[in-house]
């Protein structure tokens, strides 16, 4: 779970179910709020926040106690916009210290000066001017309010900072069990990479060298014009990223109930990141196009290898289910809704035509949606872990792990 808006003073979340006994590294989990926000089109944003983590709860001295673990991501931005996104109005403030409390005789007190305070300052701080395709104009319908900074705020991408750093819990329990996760950029706008990328190609630290996390120098350039292009044309552009993860074992999710088909929750994951408009697993809609015969990957066995696939047109999922394959998901990502140029929209208080509202905002974003993608994709196999080995502890889902790939070892051998 998390909480917090863009512009608020911090982000929360909270991780439950977490095993005791998991060694955490700060470092680790700073590197990957720090991953989210690189990337060559991102805002100037990003050069205000330096994302770290606060544990408050769950761990002691840097090992997990199996409590929930509440944490925060302090914005350092809040300090610049503590006026427009105060907790309290000015009226509402002032009478609290004053009385002591906020009882419902003491807080109409203070009710003139609130009206005073909104009147003169917050209007003019007011959104009335939906962006389309964002969530400004069904946000507002859906919760009634008539100033749209109260959607964007929790609809931003901000948001997915929590969701990298509880995505690096995740992944560092992985790491234990030698599952990792990678993920690379296929494609911006026009450009793509043009080429199946192989697991034992991945290598993070070089992919993240790129400034657009391509693995192809030359067409890492070609992306880098592509998104000057569209800066130059106060425009922005979208892409798709893959995540890979490597090291899983059959079995993960399940084909008994719908909502345990672990690519149906991974798909889901994924989408729910801003901006994603389509997720595939393998060949995924490439695949709608081939025949069975030329689509399904064909079942092998010799004695040095067991039995074994030579393809991965599945990625790695087969009935809901890993098949002990690499897991290979994509996903698309529009262009980001908020223009440098911005196109029309209706002021939702005077009806009449206006430009949609304008903020600062990346002209690209893919490249950080991938490390989010990671983290999303980490959390989901952590959970398919956690339900089929258990263990309150990290020695316990160990040897559970351990006796399961045993199992399977004999079984395909």
């Amino acid at each position: 779970m998390t909480a917090g808006e863009s512009h608020g003073k911090a982000l929360s979340l909270i991780v439950d179910g977490y095993p005791s006994g998991v060694s955490l590294s700060e470092d680790f989990i700073t590197l990957e709020l720090h991953r989210r926000q690189l990337g060559y089109g991102r805002g100037t944003r990003m050069k205000i926040e330096e994302d770290r983590i606060e544990i408050l709860s769950g761990v002691r001295r840097g090992i997990t106690t199996g409590s929930p673990i509440a944490a925060l991501i302090y914005n350092r931005d809040w300090e610049n916009w503590k006026d427009i996104m105060a907790i309290w109005a000015k009226g509402q403030q002032e009478e609290k210290v004053r009385t002591g409390g906020e009882g419902e005789e003491k807080a109409g007190a203070g009710g003139e000066e609130q009206r005073k305070f909104q009147s003169a300052g917050y209007r003019e701080a007011k959104v009335s001017r939906p962006r389309p395709g964002h969530a400004d104009l069904a946000g507002a319908l859906k919760f009634d309010l008539d100033d749209i900074r109260d959607v964007l705020e929790r609809s931003s991408a901000r948001e997915t900072a929590a969701r990298v750093a509880a995505g690096a819990l995740a992944r560092l329990l992985l790491l234990e069990l030698d599952i990792k996760i990678f993920s690379h950029v296929i494609s911006i706008g026009e450009v793509e990479l043009g080429r199946e990328i192989e697991p034992q190609e991945l290598d993070q630290k070089m992919i993240d060298r790129s400034p657009v996390r391509c693995m192809d120098e030359r067409i890492s350039r070609l992306m880098m014009q592509e998104i000057d292009r569209a800066r130059e044309d106060g425009d922005s552009v979208g892409g798709i990223f893959e995540v890979i993860a490597t090291g899983l074992v059959a079995g993960l999710g399940s084909y008994v109930q719908w909502d345990e088909r672990l690519d149906g929750r991974i798909a889901r994951a994924v989408m729910s990141i801003p901006a994603v408009k389509g997720v595939e697993i393998g060949l995924g809609f490439r695949g709608s196009s081939l025949r069975g015969s030329a689509y399904h990957d064909e079942i092998f066995y010799c004695q040095e290898k067991g039995i074994y696939r030579s393809t991965n047109r599945a990625g790695g999922m087969e009935g809901g289910m890993t098949n002990g394959q690499p897991l290979v998901v994509r996903a698309a990502m529009k262009p980001i809704s908020t223009l440098a140029k911005p196109l029309r929209s209706v002021d939702l208080v005077t009806k009449e035509e206006v430009r949609a509202f304008q903020e600062r905002a990346d002209v690209c974003a893919v490249p950080s949606a991938a490390v989010v993608g990671e983290a999303v994709v980490a959390l989901e196999i952590a959970n398919a872990v956690q339900r089929k080995f258990g263990g309150d502890s990290l020695a316990q889902l160990k040897e559970s792990y351990s006796r399961y790939k045993d199992q399977i070892e004999r079984r395909l051998t």
